[in-house]
């Protein structure tokens, strides 16, 4: 059974930073490419970054420069380094397991699994 569990959500000051982490077990974590998606309240979700299985990322544009995606296939875990955060970054994130980050990318809505982690990034 596979399950991915989010967690490192709070609340922070715009500015400040935050790390999400989403642990996987009951598949083989380095078999696949993962991606981190969000939904703000009253908006529908959209992709954040997706890494391959290799460690490449790809982040959206409005996070790029910001937000870095990483993973450690050893520990079955996936992360997400969020610098010079915005209010508009505040939402519900999400992170799930694709084929490829192409296939991440062209799905809609983007995957989510799991039960998310909220971030609230105050002005």
């Amino acid at each position: 059974q596979v399950k991915l569990v989010e967690s490192g959500g709070g609340s922070v000051q715009a500015g400040g930073s935050l790390r999400l982490s989403c642990t996987a077990s009951g598949l083989s974590f380095d078999d696949y490419a993962m991606g981190w998606s969000r939904q703000a309240p009253g908006k529908e979700r959209e992709g954040v970054s997706c890494i391959s299985r290799y460690g490449f990322a790809s982040p959206a544009d409005s996070v790029k420069g910001r937000f870095t995606a990483s993973r450690d296939n050893a520990k079955s875990t996936l992360s997400l380094q969020m610098n010079s955060l915005k209010p508009e970054d505040t939402a519900t994130y999400y992170c799930a397991t694709v084929s490829s980050c192409s296939s991440f990318w062209s799905t809609n809505p983007v995957p989510a699994w799991g039960q998310g982690t909220l971030v609230t990034v105050s002005s």
